[in-house]
């Protein structure tokens, strides 16, 4: 059953179950109209509300502090946000959750959040949230109490055992944790155990916790952090039968009852492509994170050169179905995009056309649009916005939780508005460029063999229309080269072409055959030049 047909029987059903058993008068027929899978035309935004914008002057970045900003989010683009963990907790980063009802209040009260996710609906942006359902915080009531007392009724809540099992995790890091009742298991760190799937009262509470966010705050959806760790089968303790099984038939069914509009991302980093295919093809989550996509966009304008990006982006589309996966470039647990491509503007951009021309839904993670730095550790890639190049850069008028990075001062939003060659007006252009166009969203991807290694060009096409996407990946003009349109289902016939993105008109393919093999739509392509071609059979 696809997700699609699953969805609309799982509304229907929905809808028939409040149906009174016989009615009094003759029924009106209604349409039931499938579930809008909304996340496939998105363009998400990834924050981390410790350092978007701080409202209150306290110098940590709050709820009220990203609605001041919904207005520059609109305006580049962006359609929905995913913030990270927004929950109680002892840690800056908030990964290890002390209440799942309610909001840290370092960010503010949960109708300030409330008032967030309304302004955003009213601008048609959608708010997922990070749902760290792994593990909790060993400062979380639950854990305190199981700890505490081996009677505890949430002792079965968390994996206990009375010796050392002394086997390590995926990195062979310590997972079995001491404490005064037991060893417990954790597989991050000690301050973060591990909850107890097999006990079925973990489940129902994760359930509500799923259903409260949803219908009672209204959120449109979960990021789930370190997905594939969930039920460990003794000494394996990733992507088990069990972890799957779950997902299946306990998460997924569950959300989409509640709201069948509601999306799923899973978080499932350093797995193959047909690992993440069977989260998604098997109705566990909506999307997955394609790292590997990520990593060859990256490479791609590195090295300059396609390499495996052609080869990457087929597998993926082979493998998962609908295109329902996640494209990034990088996020907050990796050293920033800027910081990998050496500072180099002009990669950066290529970078970020790859990813906003190719099939998926983008992930963009903050301040990366305008070139912001860092490396780790982790405090240095989540970094205060640089919104100005004034105190704080723009993020606080008092101290920061952290220091920005020292280029704000030349690195900021306000310097790259309105410059037309800046990198946050190239993302703006993309983006806008995507929204506009549904081919650019959903359309398939069909690569095109180029004579040239430093030539990267594809195809989107659907019934919308049809694109062809150019870049020269290098820094050196390039006149030898030609794009083989063969075997891309073209019509026998001439096109003419319109430059949708990119400076110049290109010459239009005529016939088919051999001219198809060697079409040039420019004399010389620039160093970095990039372009967005609308073909039209005449």
């Amino acid at each position: 059953m696809t997700k699609r047909i699953f969805l609309s029987l799982l509304f229907f059903l929905l809808i028939s179950s409040c149906a009174p058993a016989a009615p009094t008068t003759a029924p009106v027929p209604t349409t039931v109209t499938s579930p809008e899978i909304w996340w496939s035309d998105a363009v998400f935004y990834e924050i981390f509300v410790r350092s978007f914008n701080d409202s209150n002057g306290d110098g940590t970045g709050d709820f009220n502090g990203i609605t001041q900003k919904l207005g520059y989010l609109q305006e580049l683009g962006i359609t929905a946000l995913w913030l990270m963990p927004i929950f109680p907790s002892p840690s800056y980063h908030g990964y290890d959750v002390t209440d799942y009802y309610d909001v840290n209040p370092q960010y503010g009260t949960m109708d300030d959040f409330k008032n967030l996710v309304a302004e955003a609906r009213k601008r048609d942006i959608h708010i997922i949230i990070d749902l760290v359902i792994n593990h909790t915080s060993d400062k979380h009531p639950w854990f305190k109490d199981a700890k505490k007392d081996p009677q505890s009724p949430y002792r079965d809540w968390y994996i206990w055992s009375n010796t050392d099992p002394k086997y390590t995790g995926p990195w062979k890091e310590r997972v079995w944790h001491s404490s005064t009742s037991g060893f417990y298991y954790g597989i991050f760190e000690a301050f973060m155990p591990d909850l107890n799937y097999a006990n079925p009262a973990v489940t129902e509470e994760m359930k509500k916790i799923a259903a409260f966010w949803l219908t009672d705050v209204g959120v449109d959806g979960f990021r789930l952090d370190a997905a594939k760790h969930l039920i460990e089968d003794g000494v394996k303790q990733e992507n088990t039968e069990a972890t799957h099984l779950w997902y299946q038939n306990e998460f997924y069914p569950t959300y989409k009852a509640v709201n069948p509009e509601a999306m799923t991302v899973g978080e499932l980093f350093g797995d193959g492509l047909n690992t993440i295919a069977n989260y998604i093809k098997n109705d566990q989550f909506d999307l997955a994170f394609n790292f590997q996509l990520a990593a060859s966009f990256l490479e791609a304008a590195n090295t300059e050169k396609s390499g495996d990006l052609a080869r990457t982006l087929q597998v993926s589309d082979k493998a998962i179905p609908d295109h329902q996966y996640a494209t990034f470039l990088t996020n907050h647990d990796q050293n920033r995009v800027m910081a990998q491509l050496g500072g180099d503007v002009n990669k950066a951009k290529l970078a970020a056309f790859l990813m906003l021309t190719s099939p998926g839904t983008p992930f963009i993670y903050y301040g990366e649009e305008i070139g912001m730095q860092g490396k780790k550790p982790d405090e240095n890639i989540r970094l205060p916005m640089q919104w100005t190049s004034g105190e704080n850069a723009g993020f606080s008028t008092a101290r920061p939780w952290r220091a920005p990075a020292s280029d704000y001062v030349f690195i900021n939003v306000d310097a790259q508005t309105g410059a037309i060659d800046s990198l946050l007006e190239h993302y703006r252009a993309l983006i806008q460029l995507r929204n506009a166009n549904p081919t650019m969203q959903t359309g398939d991807l069909i690569s095109l063999k180029s004579s040239h290694p430093s030539v990267y060009s594809a195809l989107r096409i659907n019934e919308n229309g049809m694109f062809l996407i150019l870049a020269n990946l290098s820094k050196e003009t390039i006149s030898k080269y030609n794009i083989n349109l063969n075997g891309a289902g073209l019509a026998e016939s001439a096109y003419s072409v319109e430059t949708l993105f990119g400076a110049g008109q290109a010459a239009g393919p005529v016939g088919s055959g051999e001219a198809f093999q060697e079409y040039k739509p420019f004399e010389n392509l620039d160093p970095y030049a990039m372009y967005v071609l609308k073909l039209i059979s005449k």
